[in-house]
C-alpha cells in the first residue's frame, strides 16, 4: 500500500510505502499524482519513504517505477529515498548516477532530515 504524505510543501510530492507495493499502487496513486504535479510545474521534488512496515515491491510495480522515472528523466529536481533496506539503498545510489538532478538516500531514522532537504 502507498499513501501520500500530507505534510509536505506544495512543490514536494511524497509517499510512504507499507507492506508490499503493487502495480495498482503505482497506477492508482503514484503515477496520477506525479503526472498532475508535472502538469503544474517543470521540475518535481519527490520523496519516497519505505519505512518499517515496507515488506517488498512487486516486479510489475518496479517496472512502473522505472518507466515513470525514465518518462520524466530530466524533470526530477530532487529525489529523496528513505529506507533501511540495503539492496534498495545501493540500487538507488548506483542508478541515481544516471539521473539528472539531486538524489539522496536516508535511513528511516532520518525522515525529518530528508523532509527538510527535499523542501529546501
Amino acid at each position: 500500500m502507498v499513501e501520500k504524505i500530507p505534510d509536505l510543501p506544495d512543490h514536494v510530492l511524497g509517499f510512504t510505502a507499507k507492506g508490499t507495493v503493487t502495480a495498482n499502487d503505482y497506477e492508482s496513486v503514484i503515477i496520477p499524482a506525479v503526472e498532475e504535479m508535472f502538469s503544474r510545474q517543470g521540475k518535481v521534488r519527490f520523496l519516497y519513504h519505505l519505512g518499517e512496515e515496507f515488506s517488498g515491491i512487486e516486479a510489475a510495480a518496479a517496472w512502473d517505477d522505472a518507466r515513470l522515472g525514465l518518462k520524466y528523466l530530466t524533470g526530477w529536481e530532487k529525489m529523496a529515498l528513505i529506507s533501511d533496506v540495503d539492496w534498495i539503498r545501493w540500487a538507488v545510489k548506483i542508478f541515481g548516477l544516471a539521473i539528472p538532478g539531486h538524489i539522496r538516500v536516508f535511513h528511516n531514522r532520518d525522515l525529518a532530515e530528508a523532509k527538510r532537504w527535499i523542501s529546501d
